[in-house]
This record gives structure tokens, sequence and C-alpha cells, in this order.
């Protein structure tokens, strides 16, 4: 096991896809342990760094560790919980599929987990509060449930890094609350990376934010995000809202100059 005090370390990275350069120069670190929220707009790179954490995709320059190795072999060591997953919802795969799917070429050549499996995936739906849906078809799961799931599944293997991209994207409040409940609890021992578009939700449960845009990360640090590096990112003018502290999204501009609209990523 490392001892490296990094969960990652992205050092002068320039990484790109077709020829196009998405990060130049770009500098992250996160020490091990707490959560980082990961914001900026849509291209900015923010899936980028997850798939060089993941060890998917090669910088053209620069370094990436992650957990004191290359991403390739910390990746049996990291968890994922994508924003959206191809999933054949009409096929009768049941919540505990999914869940036990995180296991995916550990059972043997029969499919069949062993028993620690087995209840380790039935320990953590019980943490997270859909023991009760096990059996329950995908069909038949909502947005928020799913997500649960795939947070459930994530966690199987009991990851020292937990990257999530969006990950109450489709849930309702009830549970968004119990995903960030369920990191605050397990990030006492690990860490977690969460992409998100409401910076109200992350200031309310991150221990630190990092904006991305323009190649490059703008600004790492507490979640008092400065509104220059949100004007800086996104590329206009914003203006913070207070909706009862220390909740705060932020508010369209004057002006439909960008055409954007803030608290979400441009289109």
């Amino acid at each position: 096991m490392s001892t490296s005090p990094h969960a990652f370390l992205i050092q002068d990275v320039t990484v790109g896809y077709r020829g196009r350069n998405v990060l130049e120069g770009a500098n992250l670190e996160l020490p091990r342990g707490g959560i980082l929220g990961l914001i900026g707009p849509n291209g900015a790179g923010k899936s980028t760094i997850l798939r060089m954490i993941l060890g998917l995709l090669k910088p053209a320059a620069g370094s990436v560790e992650v957990l004191g190795t290359t991403p390739v072999r910390a990746r049996p060591r990291v968890g994922y919980v994508p924003q959206s997953l191809v999933l054949e919802r009409d096929l009768p795969s049941t919540l505990r599929d999914l869940v036990e799917s995180g296991f995916m070429g550990i059972g043997s050549l029969g499919g069949k987990l062993e028993r620690e499996h087995r209840e380790k995936a039935e320990s953590w739906m019980e943490r997270i509060g859909i023991a009760h849906l096990e059996r329950r078809k995908l069909s038949e799961l909502s947005g928020g449930q799913l997500q649960l799931g795939l947070v459930a599944r994530a966690l199987v293997r009991e990851p020292e890094l937990l990257l999530l991209d969006e990950p109450t994207a489709n849930a309702d409040a009830r549970a968004e609350g119990t995903v960030f409940s369920l990191l605050e609890r397990c990030c006492k021992d690990r860490t977690a990376v969460v992409v998100s578009h409401d910076i109200g939700v992350l200031s309310r449960n991150v221990g630190s934010i990092a904006c991305v845009g323009g190649g490059r990360i703008v600004y790492h640090g507490t979640v008092d995000l400065p509104v220059g590096a949100i004007e800086e990112a996104y590329g206009c003018p914003v203006e913070f809202i207070a909706h009862g502290h220390p909740h705060r999204v932020l508010a369209h501009h004057d002006g439909d100059s960008c055409g954007c609209h803030h608290g979400e990523e441009h289109p």
C-alpha cells in the first residue's frame, strides 16, 4: 500500500482529443481524505480529469499520479459513478444485479460471486438505504433510486478514491441528501471527487472546490469561491445570490451576451 499523501497529483498536464487541447499546463492535487467538488462549463475538462485519473486517457505532456502510482495500476483501488450509464432497463435485471456488477471480473467462470461479495453488496445497499429495493427491476426504479444503485455499485470494492460525475443529476432532494451524507461518512477513510453543476449543493457538502475553464484550473481552494474565478471559467459576468446560509447559487447576469445560464453548464 502506497504511503503517498496525495489521492492524485496532476502536474503540468496538457491533454485533449482529436488534435484539440482541452487542458494546457494544468496542475491539481488532492490530499487523501475529504471531498473535492469540481465545477466548470461543458467542455472545460472536468470529465477529462476523471478519465485521466482512471487511466483511460493519457496526457500529451505532464504527469498524473494516483494513490502513489500510475493511474492504470491504481484503477482497482478507484471507484467510479458515471453521470449516466447505458442500461437496458427493459431487461429483467434487478437493483441487486446492478450493485453486484461492481464485482465484475471477480466471480467464477459461471458468474457466481463468493458469499463475502454478496454480503458486501447487501451491506452497502443497507447503508445507502436501498436494500428494500433489491429485487426491483431496473425499469421500476426512479432516476434517484438508480443513481443510488450506481453509488453502491462503485463502493462494493471499498475503493480508496471515489469519482462521481454528477451523482445527483437525476436524484430528488432526499436521494441527493442521502448521497452526500454517505460521502461525508465514508470519506473519513477515503477520498472523493464530485463533479456537479450546482455550486450551492457543493458549498454545503464538500471540503474544497476546483474550477476548470479556459483550458486550465482557474481556482482550487475553499468553498468560498471568488466570483472572478467563475467569470474567468464561464467567460461572462456573474453574481452570487444567497438562498439561506450557506446555500449559494449563481444567478443569470443582466443581458444575454454569452447566452448562458449560470448554475448550469454551457450546452
